[in-house]
């Protein structure tokens, strides 16, 4: 039988002791992290991003199938990518947990096994946070602070007209990773006897349980010495967030279904549970790719990246944003992404 260590036979403090005890820093800016009243940083002239996210258990993620040490990643990742979206690198984040007397010190020990795996291997510094119990379930709050040269940040607000949009990886990989992990909890729920079958899906299960964030593209961006107009990362669904880019800088769009990125194996599945896989790419969320808008004269300076694709462009306002299907229909783009108050 697996040990299990009660957190209150730890106290606060000797929990984060122990959960902070092999801490490494990877950056020169990190003047004081975990282990006083709050951490101090020095930025060198360069201007600080920061950016928060809150993860619920039930509402965000699922403990059924979602391995702890999994989680942790994820947790970090996500507040990472809201920082490549700005055209920032990550330094720093803080986390803090609440959870219930479900949760071991073991259980605590293997989430952190993740985070720390995501801190390394982004160099970024866990530099403080906070715990707490909670009546039940598990709570996650992470804030991830980053550094950008001085006006050198990307907004949501600031496409112009006749700007490309592009897209990094592919889409629709994540939420139909979801869909067979809920299909199979289901099934166990009904029949416990019933061994889950994942049917060898590793793509989208990993796109689920395992996000990346693109710090690739920003460094290639920065190679090329591209300035994307206007960008943001894809977790709520691709239609809500290129609607979120035309409404914020007041533009329209036009987006090709042809050009949107899928992946095979997400195409494959989405065909055999009867799903179609342009839907989940424009309303399934949790991807962490980032979509951005870009000047047409930096176009030959893409061609031959495979990790963006080229999507549409931006229009006048009069145009509503739109999608031409395979056949050639026109539809007005609509938001049906991820909402976390349905």
């Amino acid at each position: 039988m697996e040990e299990r260590t009660e957190i209150e036979d730890l106290g606060e403090f000797g929990l984060i002791d122990y959960l902070t005890r092999n801490i490494e820093l990877y950056n020169a800016s990190t003047v004081l992290g975990v282990g006083d009243d709050a951490a101090v940083i020095d930025l060198f002239g360069k201007q600080t991003v920061i950016s928060t996210d809150m993860l619920v258990e039930g509402i965000h993620f699922d403990l059924m199938y979602t391995p702890l040490k999994h989680l942790g990643y994820k947790s970090v990742i996500v507040n990472l990518s809201d920082i490549y979206a700005m055209n920032a690198t990550p330094t720093h984040i803080t986390m803090s947990l609440a959870f219930s007397n479900r949760f071991s010190l073991e259980a605590l020990n293997e989430f952190y096994e993740g985070v720390y795996a995501a801190c390394e291997k982004y160099r970024v510094d866990l530099i403080g946070g906070d715990t707490t119990s909670s009546q039940k379930g598990f709570v996650i709050s992470v804030t991830a602070i980053g550094e950008v040269a001085p006006d050198k940040f990307v907004k949501r607000s600031t496409a112009q007209k006749g700007d490309l949009l592009c897209v990094s990886g592919d889409l629709g990989a994540a939420y139909l990773g979801l869909t067979l992990l809920e299909r199979e909890k289901k099934i166990f729920l009904e029949n416990p006897k019933i061994q889950p079958d994942l049917e060898d899906q590793t793509y989208v299960i990993g796109r689920q349980l395992k996000p990346e964030a693109r710090h690739d593209i920003i460094s290639f961006l920065a190679g090329k010495e591209i300035m994307p107009t206007a960008m943001m990362d894809v977790s709520d669904g691709l239609s809500s967030e290129i609607l979120h880019i035309c409404k914020q800088s007041q533009l329209g769009c036009v987006l090709y279904e042809e050009k949107i990125p899928v992946h095979d194996q997400a195409r494959e599945l989405a065909m055999k549970l009867g799903l179609d896989p342009t839907a989940c790419a424009l309303s399934g969320g949790e991807d962490y790719e980032l979509l951005f808008t870009m000047k047409q004269e930096d176009y030959d300076k893409i061609t031959l990246n495979e990790e963006i694709a080229v999507i549409g462009y931006m229009t006048e306002l009069t145009e509503e944003p739109h999608i031409i299907t395979r056949s050639g229909n026109k539809h007005k783009l609509a938001a049906q992404g991820w909402n976390a108050f349905k």
